[in-house]
Order: C-alpha cells, then structure tokens, then sequence
C-alpha cells in the first residue's frame, strides 16, 4: 500500500478557494482506480493549513494519479498557497491495528 500526505498552506485570503477546490477533488479521486481512501482535512489549529491523506493499492495505481488531470488541479493551487505544497510519499509494507495497543498498554509498567 501507498500513502501519500499532501501538506497545503492556503494565504489566508484564498482558504476558501482552496477549500472549494479540495472539496470539489476528494469524490472524484476517491473513485479513481486503486484508491483505497482519500480526504482533506482542515487543522483546527490553523484554518489555512490543510492536509491530503490519499492510500492507494499500488504506485502504479498513484503514478496514474498523479498523470491525472485532478492532480493537475491540485498542483495549480499553488499560486493560492503560502509556500509550495510538501508531498509525501510512503510505501507500507505491513499494517497493524488495535491489537498492538492492547498489548502494549497491557504490558505498561
């Protein structure tokens, strides 16, 4: 699995633009082939810093993606930003869930 995080700092004068633009891309990526997820989050400490989770089942599946014209749209946010957007990308190769917290919090001395 992949995830990409994609990290965007709107001038204060554009956080609605670039939230509509958000808004408009998530229903649209999510049904993209080989996306598992995608959402756009607001920081509740910073109304102008939002972030992109996307999970892909394949870097084939996210170069297609990123070749897509919504990325393309994402990318031309950039003069409504602060600072360029910072993008991550992470290949997974195991995924654990609640039970490593139980166990550890189990363990705690």
């Amino acid at each position: 699995m992949i995830i990409v995080r994609t990290t965007l700092h709107a001038l204060p004068q554009n956080q609605r633009e670039v939230l509509q633009t958000l808004a408009s891309l998530v229903g649209s990526v999510e049904k993209e082939p080989g996306c598992i997820s995608y959402g756009s989050f607001c920081d509740i400490n910073d109304r102008n810093r939002f972030i992109l989770f996307g999970e892909w089942e394949s870097r084939k599946d996210l170069d297609h993606h990123i070749q897509s014209y919504r990325f393309g749209v994402l990318l031309g946010t950039k003069t409504l930003l602060s600072e360029p957007p910072r993008i991550q990308i992470h290949t997974i190769s195991q995924t654990q869930g609640m039970e490593v917290i139980h166990a550890a919090r189990k363990n705690k001395a």
